[in-house]
């Protein structure tokens, strides 16, 4: 694993600060992508380098194509190569569709769905150079199956399957994999603010009985980044709640 480096997007906290550290875990160099929390990402850095690996952070907007091309500078200046990239970064702006508007549409689109597509695109520059990488999407049962309320977030969660799969066709001949994941309902620090009431609930629709959690999503990250024959693919990790 030597020198072997990863840049995980939106990694100060929940599920990419969780792929963060796994990956550390596993003995990869990381980038930190992160937008506001500068403290939070700093306490991420750190518990990634007690791994005895290098960790830096990088702040940025990645819903701008400079700051994605920017991280993507900042990582290859550190670390000389670039062999995963996990495209995690995202916000939700929920809303039915009568009462979303058009801004609140597209700032989703942008930084969820827009925002892998610069990252891809820069990275995927330096990984054929290379003859080897691995794109990781971080997508959404609601990408796969729609949820009321967020017409922006499904449609960027399924445009993230759709790119996957055509940057897997595209950089295959390159020794490059493009996998999505798409979790269900994981506890973040965003659904532990729900009642009790409401998990309980949740919980009851899902066949194994209870939500996620945020490492369930990065052991799938660290099984995809030591897989050279899977590609193209879409990995439901949501306790059956797709089964209905």
């Amino acid at each position: 694993m030597d020198n072997k480096s990863a840049i995980i997007t939106g990694a100060s906290r929940g599920i990419g600060k969780a792929i963060a550290i796994q990956l550390a875990k596993d003995g990869y160099n990381v980038a930190i992508s992160y937008q506001n929390s500068e403290e939070s990402a700093k306490e991420v850095q750190k518990e990634c380098e007690e791994f005895g690996v290098k960790a830096i952070i990088v702040k940025g907007d990645l819903s701008l194509e400079k700051d994605c091309e920017n991280l993507i500078s900042e990582a290859m200046s550190e670390f000389g190569r670039i062999d995963i990239l996990v495209n995690n970064a995202g916000i939700t702006k929920d809303n039915l569709i009568l009462k979303m508007n058009i801004d609140d549409f597209m700032e989703v689109i942008q930084t969820n769905l827009v925002s892998a597509f610069n990252c891809s695109r820069f990275a995927s520059k330096i990984m054929v150079r290379q003859r080897s990488g691995k794109i990781i999407n971080i997508s959404s049962v609601s990408g796969l199956y729609g949820n009321a309320g967020q017409a922006n977030y499904s449609s960027a969660k399924a445009g993230l399957i759709g790119l996957t799969k055509t940057l897997a066709k595209e950089l295959s001949k390159r020794n490059i994999t493009v996998n999505a994941i798409a979790p269900g309902f994981i506890n973040t620090d965003m659904v532990g603010k729900f009642p009790k009431e409401f998990i309980d609930e949740v919980s009851k629709k899902i066949p194994l009985g209870k939500i996620g959690n945020t490492q369930d999503i990065a052991k799938t990250v660290s099984f995809l980044a030591n897989s050279d024959y899977i590609t193209g693919q879409v990995i439901v990790v949501d306790g059956g709640l797709s089964l209905g």
